[in-house]
């Protein structure tokens, strides 16, 4: 219907209303193929960074591309200085030094590049049955079902203390093995079944087979000693690492789906893979920054560890970090770091929920982010009556939003289901206890925490846009 053909109703109604819109709409056909050009960028790093040490490698490439420069604590920061603090190799800042006077604030984007997967327990290698496996102890919010019987592949470090760090990563190239948990067969299932879906599956059933043939003598006969599956298997990760089993006391190393990124849907424009949560804020996030160019506010961008269990920890949001590098920044740049931060503002970028029509008993769908209309603006988080949120004072949101508006970004409103049905967190609240105005932004993903999470190709590239607006503002 065009503007002529309305009644005075449908245009107050169009002036009046509040209504979100598909990005499909509001994007033209070069911008809808700038979005999926973006995507394959954000492909490569999605599978490659599937823990939190493998993306502050690649982002700190991509920095250092970018032509910035690696800075340590009580290092010089002068106006216009590119650089990014690595913090013990988990959590990483990327600042850019503006023009303009500090105590005028900083923009901050926060997002956390860890992600919900399982752990191996400091002694972890056992034999039972002829069959070795690795004991594990899970990380973050899982659904224990959702990770048996599918391909798992190992990532993480093994430190020796000859001081050598020995990265792993197996299960992801082809040819390599994965490892596997194994599920009990539908004919045999009886007792199981009759469970709830959270004690079907325990924390320590989720035990990760590893190896099942013994360790053979030079002369070919199978070994007397004891537990010669797990001695094959220990001399097999000796020849391949150097490592004792000892070494796995201080190890890293996790068990993540073996399956890289790859396109959901005859469209193909959804993406699905490990790790959405939340390094698909984290990553245009950085891309924003880097096409940000000149500005006269200070930016800075953290990618933090540990969100999915609590962010303690020195890698954690709630390390004194951040605050530690605005006192630099106050320092070397003439300012006083409590003003600073009661004039800084922040984006605390970490996914909300996308309305799923198949479950949406759990959802209020006015209050829900849809898929491929944007990224979503949450003004609380938390569970129940808004506990343990950061609630955005309706101030900064109205600038967001103008922000937004200006830059032409596609977002809309989003909310972690129905009112006393769950609920979750972010960083947020943690940055706005240091006194810094801060509000959830984030992608719409299906099947959050699940080992394949699904997000849109539109969602992402609007990240990147609304990012790139609220750096240069």
């Amino acid at each position: 219907m065009s503007e002529k053909e309305k009644t005075e109703g449908q245009i107050k109604k169009d002036e009046l209303f509040y209504s979100k819109k598909s990005a499909f709409e509001l994007r033209s056909p070069e911008e809808l193929g700038e979005a999926k050009e973006y995507a394959e960028g954000y492909r490569k790093f999605i599978d490659a960074a599937k823990n939190e040490r493998e993306a502050v490698v690649y982002v700190s490439a991509l920095l250092r591309d970018a032509g910035y420069k690696e800075y340590r604590l009580g290092d010089k920061i002068k106006p216009g200085d590119r650089l990014y603090l690595n913090n013990r190799n988990k959590s990483l800042i990327a600042i850019k030094a503006g023009t303009g006077k500090i105590d005028d604030g900083v923009r901050i984007i926060a997002s956390h590049i860890d992600s919900p997967r399982l752990d191996l327990k400091p002694n972890p290698l056992y034999e039972s049955d002829g069959i070795a496996y690795f004991k594990t102890h899970y990380y973050g919010g899982i659904r224990k079902y959702q990770w048996a019987t599918i391909p798992l592949a190992l990532h993480g470090i093994v430190r020796k203390t000859d001081g050598e760090t020995v990265d792993v990563r197996l299960g992801d190239e082809p040819g390599d093995p994965v490892l596997c948990i194994t599920d009990l067969l539908p004919h045999l299932a009886k007792d199981q079944n009759q469970k709830p879906l959270n004690q079907a599956f325990t924390g320590e059933g989720l035990n990760l087979l590893c190896g099942s043939s013994p360790y053979f003598e030079s002369d070919g006969k199978i070994t007397e000693a004891d537990d010669k599956v797990k001695l094959n298997i220990m001399i097999a990760l000796n020849e391949k690492y150097g490592i004792k089993e000892a070494d796995f006391l201080s190890a890293e190393l996790f068990a993540v789906p073996a399956q890289n990124c790859v396109d959901v849907g005859l469209d193909r424009w959804l993406m699905g893979a490990y790790g959405h949560d939340d390094r698909v804020c984290a990553y245009p996030s950085v891309t924003a920054l880097i096409d940000s160019g000149d500005t006269e506010k200070t930016s800075i961008i953290v990618l933090a560890d540990k969100e999915e269990v609590g962010s303690d920890g020195v890698a954690g949001m709630q390390s004194s970090m951040l605050l530690d590098l605005i006192s630099e920044l106050a320092s070397n740049l003439g300012g006083n770091s409590n003003v600073i931060r009661v004039n800084s503002k922040c984006l605390s970028a970490d996914v909300t929920v996308c309305f799923d029509p198949m479950y949406p008993e759990v959802s209020e769908k006015k209050n829900s982010a849809l898929l491929h209309c944007g990224i979503g603006l949450t003004k609380y988080t938390g569970a129940g009556g808004k506990g343990a949120t950061n609630d955005c004072p309706a101030e900064f949101l109205a600038e967001v939003r103008k922000v937004f508006d200006d830059a032409g970004v596609v977002w809309q409103t989003g909310e972690l289901g129905k009112v006393d049905q769950g609920g979750g967190g972010t960083v947020a609240k943690f940055i706005a206890n240091r006194n810094i105005d801060t509000v959830d932004v984030g992608v719409p993903v299906l099947s959050m925490h699940a080992p394949f999470e699904l997000i849109s190709k539109l969602d992402l590239y609007e990240a990147h846009r609304a990012f790139l607006a609220f750096l240069k503002y």
